[in-house]
């Protein structure tokens, strides 16, 4: 089974503005190089929201207050860029909403790769990272989460779901050091 790692809105908006996100970054930036040379596929997935705000939606306070936080969270500002080292064979895919698959390409890009498990990693554990699994879960794909490479603003709420939800949804937890990349 292809495998490919999913690793989702760790951008310099995210990681210079919320410090818990910058905890993930070494183990991440230490697994990348296995997980190419594995053959696995590295995607990563990036948060934006139009600068016009066109792509809010009504009501949404959480979404309102991402527009208006400045240009970290605006397409094509330089919060919206990786902040990880990003290789030629990489995807990069653009996302509006938590999940990394609503209203995306990622799921056609996976499929086309063949790709039938997928292991996750980025922030926060409690949205991106929680939704992702879930719509995954949904599409069939076999689900692990990469516990070190995952961070929530909240511990507590971070170990919750690595301890308790996600188990439970049958998804396996491990470090990034112990995760076998498998192409």
């Amino acid at each position: 089974m292809t495998t490919a790692l999913i690793v989702g809105d760790l951008q310099r908006g995210i990681t210079g503005g919320y410090p818990f996100a910058r905890q993930v970054l070494p183990p991440i930036t230490d697994l990348l190089p296995r997980a190419r040379a594995a053959g696995v596929l590295v995607v990563f997935v990036r948060f934006a929201i139009r600068p016009n705000g066109a792509d809010l939606p009504p009501g949404n306070a959480l979404f309102r207050s991402f527009h208006e936080a400045g240009d970290a969270f605006h397409e094509g500002s330089a919060g919206t860029e990786i902040d990880l080292p990003v290789a030629e064979d990489d995807v990069v895919v653009l996302k509006r909403r938590a999940s990394a698959f609503a209203g995306t390409d990622l799921d056609l890009v996976l499929r086309a790769a063949g790709v039938g498990a997928i292991a996750v990693a980025g922030v926060a554990t409690s949205a991106m990272v929680a939704a992702t699994c879930y719509d995954a879960a949904d599409r069939d794909y076999r689900v692990t989460v990469l516990r070190d490479g995952c961070a929530d603003g909240d511990p507590a709420t971070h170990d919750f779901f690595m301890d308790t939800v996600f188990p439970g949804r049958g998804f396996e937890v491990v470090s990034c050091a112990d995760w076998t990349a498998k192409a």
